[in-house]
Order: C-alpha cells, then structure tokens, then sequence
C-alpha cells in the first residue's frame, strides 16, 4: 500500500508540473513580442553601442559622401567658390545630359576596359603561379622565397612607378635588354601609344604577392586525402592540378577575380605618376579616374564630375553582380553548394 501511495502521489506532482509548464508556455506564447525582458533589453543596448562605430563611419564616410554626390550632379557648383547657398544652381539633368557630348568619356572607357582585359588575369593566373612554386615540396627554401615575392607589397606604388619608369626604360631599362639578348628589339614601353597600358599592365603586378598569399593558404587547405587518392587511381599532375586544385580554390578564385575587377576599375595613381592628368603619351593613358579627376579637380566642374563618379559605381556594381551571378554556377563550395 505505501508503494502504490507513492505511485500515485508521483503520478499526481508530475500531472500537476505538466500542467503548470503547459500554462507557463501558453503565457510565453501569448506575450507581445515586443515585450522582452530587462536582460534582453540590456544586450540589446549593448549590441547597439559596439555596433556604433561603424554605424557612424557608415553614415560619415560612406552614406553622407554619396549623398553629397547624387546632390552634386543636379547642380553647376564650380569648387573654386565656397559651397554654400547661392554659389551653385540646380540645372536638372543637363550634367547627366553632358555625357553623350563628352569627347573624351568613350576613350576614357576603352582605356580602363583594355588595362583591365590584360591586367585582370595577369593578377589571376601570376600570383597563382607564384603560390604553387612557394607551396612545392621540392623548393628549396621556401620561406625565403615567399618573403621574396610578398615584398614589393609593402613598398609604396609611388616607389613603385618610379622604379618601373627605370625597368620599362626603352634604352636602358633590363626589360629591353634581356629582350635584346635573344634578338627581340624591346618596344617603347612608355612612349608608344600602342604599348603604354600593356605597360601599366606589368606594372600591376608588382603588387601581387598579397593575392599569392591568399592563394597559398587556399593551396594549403585542400585535403591532402583527395591527392593520395587521386594519385592512387593514377591521376598525373596536371590532371590532379586542373581536376582537383583549381575547382577546390574556386572561391579563392572568385574572391580574387572580383577584387581585381574593381580595382582595375579604379586604377589611377601610376597612370597619373607615368601620363600625367593628359594621359600621355597622346591619351593612350586617360583613364576613367583620370578624367573623372581633370573634370573635378583640373576644370573644377563638380557637377558634372559627380555624374562621372555615379556612372563609375553604377558600371562596378553591375560588373560585380555579373560575377556574383557567374559565381553562384560556376564556383564549387565544401558545403556541397556550388
């Protein structure tokens, strides 16, 4: 008898917790959701005070310059007067109207389209090329070499096009006399029209060994189980390389790729270092940012170099949606989405 007492009065307290719990649901459940408690409040607050700094250097320097930009592009304002009321008129859409007879916005396009057709997969496949060396078992060294290669990274890009200038030299640059050496006549690098951005193209590249290290890590996160496999089926090098490798650092790829877009779409420090603000020689080197810059800073013509300015965003953002379109196909991620 007291074990059955017992039996029952445990059957009545879990009957009576089930009930209290279900009721204890049914409050939460029907408790407004904006109703949160102290220490919810509390984290939220906290959530919102580290998220404040970047919420105002997003509003500072970012928001309030495009804003300023998208006002800019509606009025006349010369940036040799004050900015202030009465120094600028708003003249409607004649600054975006402007841009179909602008002799120069085409040439200025064709230029950055053709430096960023030769200079993007230069800075694709060379720092790739550079991770693979540094990555080999058979190099000797190799800690030495990456130090090497990462280097001229940190010098700045004016040292940079200044040293370059030298390299490139049509008479006494190294470039034309190794050329020399096997009867190759080295062209006028920086002087020819027909050579200036090929040029330039180069001298991209003195800053790669920031991508050969993201390459190099990518290399070195690939499963050394799929090579042992892959060999044991008998798979060479190359099949390994182009089968396995390069799919498995697609989205080091990718990454690359669109980061090498849109700086091509900003290249403007060596071009103005080595052509000047006219694009010499002869305009071959009147880049997009080149004549955004003439337009803004040279014929003080804010207005209608703020029309440059959104048209260049608007060209970037539709290039970097293309890729991300392109990528969502073709890039192959670990979790099984590709």
């Amino acid at each position: 008898m007291p074990h059955l007492w017992r039996a029952r009065s445990t059957d009545q307290e879990n009957a009576a917790m089930t009930a209290t719990d279900r009721t204890a649901a049914r409050a939460v459940r029907a408790r407004p959701a904006d109703e949160i408690g102290p220490l919810a409040r509390k984290r939220v607050r906290w959530g919102y005070f580290f998220l404040m700094p970047w919420i105002i250097g997003f509003l500072a320097f970012q928001l309030l310059p495009i804003a300023s930009t998208i006002f800019l592009s509606f009025t006349d304002y010369n940036a040799t007067k004050e900015f202030a009321p009465g120094n600028f008129h708003f003249v409607g859409f004649a600054n975006y109207a402007h841009l179909f007879r602008d002799p120069d916005l085409a040439r200025a396009m064709g230029v950055t389209l053709r430096f960023a057709l030769i200079s993007v997969p230069l800075t694709l496949i060379v720092p790739l090329l550079f991770a693979v060396l540094v990555n080999s078992k058979h190099l000797i060294a190799p800690n030495i070499f990456r130090t090497l290669l990462f280097l001229p990274t940190i010098i700045p890009v004016v040292a940079g096009a200044m040293v370059f200038q030298g390299v490139l030299n049509a008479e006494s640059g190294w470039l034309n006399q190794l050329l020399g050496l096997v009867g190759i006549s080295g062209p006028r690098w920086l002087s020819d029209p027909t050579w200036a951005v090929p040029a330039l193209s180069l001298l991209s590249l003195w800053g790669v060994g920031n991508a050969m290290l993201i390459y190099l890590g990518a290399l070195q996160g690939v499963p050394t189980e799929i090579y042992e496999a892959a060999t044991i089926d008998g798979a060479n090098s190359a099949q390994r390389f182009f089968q396995m490798t390069l799919p498995m650092i697609s989205p080091i790829i990718f990454y690359n790729l669109t980061l090498g877009v849109i700086s091509a779409f900003q290249y403007f420090v060596p071009a103005m270092l080595i052509g000047g603000r006219n694009g010499d020689p002869q305009g071959s080197t009147l880049f997009y940012n080149l004549h955004f810059y003439r337009q803004a800073f040279v014929f003080n013509d804010m207005g209608y170099a703020s029309v440059l300015a959104l048209v260049l965003f608007v060209v970037v953002m539709i290039c970097t949606a293309l890729l991300f379109g392109f990528g969502q196909r073709g890039v192959y991620y670990a979790g099984g989405e590709s």
